[in-house]
């Protein structure tokens, strides 16, 4: 009878140890890093190639493991109530009950699953090999049980999508970047990094093109050696020409081939031909989007693009070091005009000038100030505050506080722009405020 006992009680025990292995390993499956596990079978892990093979099949993997868990559940339950009624009569149920409840709970459910949270895709690796024998083994029990239950699902109007949505995936990406943990300098700006190349589709070129106001350009009637000597002092390499007016563009002009054709006729600029040697201009619309953009500078071998409206007025022009400065950040170079369009006050404040984007503004502080609606700060006071404002007045949305520091004519030139804290209230005081909801102007 001993032996007897001693045995079961031995069965009994075996069973809680592949009960805590299979809840082990499916959270250590379903824990496990996905790039990691990529990255190691690209560098000929097998064990990893292995767990990439069972991930693909998501429902014939969480098949087998709760088959096999709740079979040695239900058989170890099953042996300890029969054990404790041989002992104790009608009463051993009761005591099997709460037994095997913490036995099960705490050994075979939290004590596994526990440790394989915190070591997810050590325990992965060493699993799989078994896992993927155990898979093809139940195969035809699972594949049975998925077709049953996928057959009531469908009972239900509920249909089974084997692979994520484009949009689906792009938010699974975005929320993985958000996670990229810490918040060190170079952290930060991989992060904005990996954001910017996600946003290329969804950001017009008319959000950061040089406006034409700020765009260097000669007009091509000028004599030669004036053409030249406005090359050499511009610190750009491509020139706009124009003739009669800005907006009558009739190429752009590259300094290195200008400079090719003065040493083709050193001493007798007279009959050099500007236009000759510029290339045509290229023209593009104000809402293309960057990927597509930066597509057609690679295919065209192009840097230099020229923004219109929709009734082909010029609006500016973006070049690829645009489009490049949107991932990586601000590029400056020797001969590049630095212009502080930032400046961090100490009391946490920021004043920024009314032109730098929203965008640059989010990426470096990690804000999220919409920008479907404006792509400038100043623009963004304009749309929210449905008005011109005067110099010395602020505004409250978005969880922020804009001040308006400067003004020429109709144009906002300064904002000094505050995060409030949580709860904060502007006071009643404090000047010409405005505070608007951020339910009425959402964007």
């Amino acid at each position: 009878m001993e032996t007897e006992i001693l045995i079961t009680v031995g069965i009994i025990l075996v069973l809680l140890v592949l009960s805590a292995f299979f809840s082990g390993a499916e959270t250590s499956l379903t824990a496990a890093s996905i790039p990691r596990m990529h990255t190691l079978a690209r560098q000929g892990d097998r064990r990893a190639k292995l767990v990439n093979e069972l991930w693909s099949r998501k429902e014939r993997l969480i098949g087998a493991i709760l088959l096999g868990n709740n079979l040695v559940n239900i058989m170890a339950s099953a042996l300890a109530t029969g054990l404790l009624i041989g002992l104790f009569g009608d009463a051993g149920v009761a005591y099997a009950t709460v037994i095997m409840t913490f036995l099960v709970l705490v050994f075979a459910e939290v004590l596994p699953k526990t440790y394989a949270i915190h070591h997810a895709d050590r325990l992965a690796l060493g699993v799989a090999p078994i896992l993927k024998v155990m898979v093809v083994v139940l195969f035809p029990i699972t594949h049975t049980l998925h077709v049953l239950v996928r057959g009531t699902l469908k009972l239900f109007g509920i249909e089974m999508s084997a692979s994520l949505s484009p949009e689906h995936s792009e938010e699974e990406l975005r929320g993985a970047i958000d996670l990229h943990a810490g918040e060190g300098k170079e952290v930060r700006h991989e992060r904005a990094m990996l954001r910017s190349i996600l946003d290329l589709a969804d950001v017009e070129v008319s959000e950061i093109i040089t406006h034409r106001k700020q765009v260097s350009s000669i007009d091509v009637s000028l004599p030669a050696a004036e053409i030249v000597s406005a090359v050499l002092e511009s610190p750009h390499t491509r020139l706009p020409l124009w003739r009669d007016e800005p907006d009558n563009i009739l190429g752009v002009l590259h300094a290195k081939a200008l400079l090719r054709a003065v040493q083709a006729q050193p001493g007798d600029l007279g009959k050099l031909d500007v236009l000759a040697i510029a290339i045509a201009p290229w023209f593009i619309p104000e809402s293309t989007d960057l990927l597509s953009q930066l597509q057609a500078f690679r295919a065209r071998h192009e840097h230099f693009a020229i923004v219109v409206d929709e009734y082909g007025e010029v609006l500016g022009i973006v070049t690829l070091e645009d489009i490049l400065e949107e991932i990586v950040g601000e590029i400056a170079d020797e001969h590049d005009v630095v212009i502080e369009g930032v400046k961090v006050q100490q009391d946490g404040s920021i004043v920024v000038d009314g032109t730098v984007t929203i965008r640059d503004l989010n990426r470096q502080f990690e804000w999220q100030l919409p920008d479907e609606e404006a792509a400038t700060a100043a623009g963004l006071v304009l749309h929210e505050a449905r008005r011109i404002p005067e110099v010395g007045q602020a505004f409250v949305f978005h969880g922020f506080r804009f001040e308006i520091l400067g003004r020429q004519r109709n144009q906002i030139t300064s904002i000094k722009v505050r995060p409030l804290d949580a709860g904060a209230v502007p006071r009643a005081d404090a000047g010409p405020e405005t505070e608007v909801p951020d339910s009425d102007h959402a964007g």
